[in-house]
């Protein structure tokens, strides 16, 4: 299980804005946060990742990671985080992406494989497709088998195709491994797809919290998608 009392001043356009967080999370749930722009969203996944500081506590299956006087590192989380822009090496292949992260060929090969890019194994990632940059971070995200899955917004710069495929192995991937995820998105079908469980920030506080059906009912999806 996941603790979160999170506590942060942000600064924006609009002025202060306090990020103001209480949540109770299942391990291996996946939940989607949506909300609008400058909601929160992404500041919560980045202080989960150790990214950002900030006041209150985590705790992730009885370990502290935020508390009054500790901040564990980022490197210490055990969390995979699969960024907006790839944040890859573009200097390296493939491969060398996902052993940068662990020295594990069996473990590279065979997520290579369920996300079907073992072909492009020895490419270098500069000569990819924004969904093929995509599914390689969603693959080094995987790659220390992380207890905590973190990805902001993985969908929004694809097509539809690419959309639709990469949100398929994003669901085996969580399957598969039995990871707690998190995943930030303004998808609305994405999110109904994928999630066992949504939340809504609005100017830093969660002003929903329930199953996709509670939330975001099938009927509903074109109407909130066009709020957010």
């Amino acid at each position: 299980m996941i603790l979160l009392d999170i506590h942060k001043v942000l600064h924006g356009s609009q002025g202060a804005l306090h990020l103001d967080v209480q949540l109770e999370i299942q391990k291996g749930e996946f939940v989607v946060i949506m909300g609008e722009s400058g909601a929160g969203k992404t500041t919560l996944l980045r202080v989960l990742a150790g990214l950002e500081k900030a006041e209150g506590k985590i705790e992730v299956e009885g370990v502290h990671w935020l508390s009054e006087n500790k901040m564990l590192a980022c490197q210490k989380r055990n969390i995979g985080f699969v960024f907006q822009d790839y944040a890859l090496f573009e200097h390296m292949t493939v491969e060398q992406n996902l052993l940068f992260v662990k020295e594990d060929k069996n473990l590279a090969e065979r997520l290579l494989e369920l996300t079907e890019l073992s072909a492009l194994a020895k490419r270098n990632v500069k000569s990819l497709s924004g969904g093929q940059k995509q599914r390689v971070s969603l693959c080094r995200a995987m790659m220390h088998k992380p207890k905590l899955l973190l990805m902001d917004e993985p969908l929004s710069s694809l097509d539809e195709k690419m959309r639709s495929k990469l949100q398929a192995e994003i669901a085996k991937l969580h399957r598969l491994f039995g990871t707690t995820t998190i995943m930030v998105s303004h998808d609305a079908d994405a999110s109904y797809a994928l999630a066992d469980r949504i939340v809504v920030l609005d100017q830093g506080k969660v002003i929903k919290d329930g199953t996709k059906d509670e939330v975001l009912k099938k009927e509903q999806k074109m109407v909130y998608s066009l709020y957010i």
